[in-house]
């Protein structure tokens, strides 16, 4: 979960994008779903990067709750974000504010994302931050 926080906010999209290989991403605004690295990376691709590369953000992740069922080799989480934003013209600001949902499944000692829906509940300025489509 940190790993996506960390990866987005150092513009390493293609590392975004492998934490999801083997899952599904669905966006609940638009009903959006997507499957495996490639089409997740894909939903990256209006991310604005400027001159060092990342896209100026911050993401804080909050009221994180992870339920693990060690048995299954399975957990859940639950966490609110709000994506920061530092703008070249407007300085810092919240750009959105959301919830993901996670699902996880244990492989050997490691972790991996199975699901995650993305909630976009509230949406700021978007426009120094992702490209129209």
């Amino acid at each position: 979960m940190v790993a996506y926080a960390e990866r987005l906010d150092a513009g390493d999209l293609d590392g975004v994008a492998a934490l999801f290989e083997h899952a599904v991403v669905r966006a609940a605004r638009t009903g959006i779903e997507l499957f495996g690295r490639d089409a997740v990376r894909g939903m990256y691709d209006p991310v604005i990067r400027y001159d060092d590369g990342t896209p100026h953000t911050k993401h804080v992740l909050a009221n994180v709750e992870v339920h693990v069922d060690e048995d299954a080799g399975t957990a859940t989480s639950h966490c609110v974000f709000t994506v920061w934003q530092a703008t070249p013209t407007d300085g810092l600001r919240p750009a959105l504010t959301g919830r993901y949902d996670d699902l996880f499944a244990r492989v050997g000692t490691d972790w991996r994302f199975t699901e995650r829906t993305i909630h976009a509940d509230l949406l700021g300025d978007l426009s120094a931050h992702m490209r129209s489509r």
